[in-house]
């Protein structure tokens, strides 16, 4: 049964990457039809390929290896114009992608190429893509939080403790001196449900920790739903020292990475932990984070990926929060599909997965090199600085800008690519991250 659980998360992620991918090409597909662009393939996966079907003008098709996808508009830089044989490796590289990009300009339709777009559509249709990554990704948190909702504390009561002990203890029984809980002398029970504490209405337990913690030694009137009535407590919060907790019940951390310690008011009471449903605003703000969290990722990537590399070697612990390849995203979907955890919890956490990854293709796709989109955006601009430029002074509007000739550089970058992917493969294979130890 694990096992067919485990491979149900990595099916999970496969389908959930595989609808990423498509809707990506989507969203460079459909501004660039809309803006009369001859469009040839709508391609998911690369290799051989496995199906394909004609519409129109366009061959829509899945390909063997679903790493990734593409569609081929026509005329993606300037045709070019007669040369001889190309000598050197670099001039050779360039004059094959000049003629590959020759072919994809059918006869009769030489106005309907890309390059020919004016900047601000060019740049629409190859921000396109990742912006319906970003689409997705803000679905799937809304989806998340808002639909199902984020373990927290409910307003339930799951225990009561009898006795108040030091923050940290790990004494099991209280002793005959140990003074009795706030929560134990009010005669709270496991089973209510809070309803207001202080005269403050809560809908969560955070709500009602932060009314106690900021009311050491005040009386507090709490009122409580037991037995379908609502019953009115006095209760008055001690003074302890006590570990700081988020809205989950994780402990807060300080700026070096220890949990916050503080005198608060206690009364000694656990809340149970269920979904609670966040306004709709919490799906793109979490989206929102995500982007900053990869973003900074993006920033230090060669460092992260010297960091992998050096832990599949040594067989050193592999940094949770580091870059995975798509083989780790899987194993991770397929961990957390075969654990002994709640289905809805399970879920909740392979849809997390699934929006990170999207946010992942929305930011590194941004990133301002060829072959990248960001990198074709920045070609678009430049464009229309030297055109804007030669208006300003009256002169000739300049060609067109020759991407091919970036060539090199292009097969640097990707060559670069591989190999980061290369490594976070082999690590995941070799030295996986893993979520849950062992």
């Amino acid at each position: 049964m694990d096992v067919l659980l485990y491979l149900g998360g990595i099916v999970f992620m496969l389908i959930g990457l595989g609808l990423s991918i498509g809707l990506h090409e989507v969203g460079h597909l459909l501004p660039a039809k809309l803006f009369g662009v001859r469009v040839g393939q709508y391609m998911i996966g690369f290799g051989p390929r496995l199906w394909s079907k004609r519409i129109g003008e366009t061959e829509y098709g899945f390909k063997l290896l679903p790493l990734g996808g593409f569609i081929s508009m026509s005329g993606m830089y300037p045709a070019s114009t007669a040369a001889g044989p190309a000598k050197g490796l670099f001039r050779a590289l360039v004059q094959d992608a000049r003629s590959a990009n020759d072919e994809t300009i059918a006869a009769g339709a030489e106005d309907r190429v890309f390059y020919r777009l004016p900047v601000w559509k060019r740049v629409i249709v190859m921000l396109g893509g990742p912006l319906m990554n970003l689409i997705l990704a803000v679905v799937i948190f809304t989806v998340l939080v808002s639909g199902i909702g984020v373990q927290q504390g409910t307003t339930t009561i799951a225990s009561v403790n009898e006795c108040v002990l030091p923050a940290g203890s790990t004494a099991t029984e209280c002793a005959a001196d140990d003074p009795a809980t706030p929560a134990a002398e009010a005669g709270i029970r496991p089973g209510d449900v809070l309803v207001s504490v202080g005269g403050q209405s809560v809908s969560t337990f955070a709500e009602a920790t932060a009314i106690v913690q900021a009311a050491p030694g005040k009386t507090l009137d709490l009122v409580v739903r037991r037995d379908g009535a609502e019953k009115t407590l006095s209760i008055t919060p001690v003074e302890a020292e006590r570990t700081i907790t988020d809205a989950s019940g994780q402990p807060v951390l300080g700026d070096d990475g220890e949990p916050v310690v503080k005198d608060v008011g206690y009364v000694g009471m656990g809340a149970q932990m269920g979904f609670v449903q966040q306004p709709f605003s919490a799906g793109p703000q979490m989206a929102g984070d995500t982007v900053a969290r990869v973003g900074s990722m993006i920033l230090t990537l060669p460092v992260r990926i010297w960091d992998v590399g050096v832990s599949l070697v040594t067989g050193g612990e592999r940094d949770p929060n580091g870059p995975l390849s798509v083989v780790g995203v899987g194993r991770l979907a397929g961990e957390v599909a075969a654990t002994d955890a709640p289905v809805l919890n399970r879920f909740s956490v392979l849809l997390s997965l699934l929006g990170s990854l999207n946010v992942a293709l929305f930011v590194f796709n941004l990133i301002p090199l060829l072959p990248l989109d960001g990198g074709h955006v920045v070609v678009a601009l430049w464009d229309g600085i030297r055109r804007a430029w030669a208006k300003l002074f009256r002169r000739p509007p300049p060609a067109p800008v020759d991407a091919t000739r970036l060539v090199p550089l292009t097969v640097v970058v990707a060559t670069l690519l591989i190999a980061m992917g290369a490594v976070l493969l082999l690590a995941d294979v070799f030295n996986p991250v893993k979520l849950f130890g062992g």
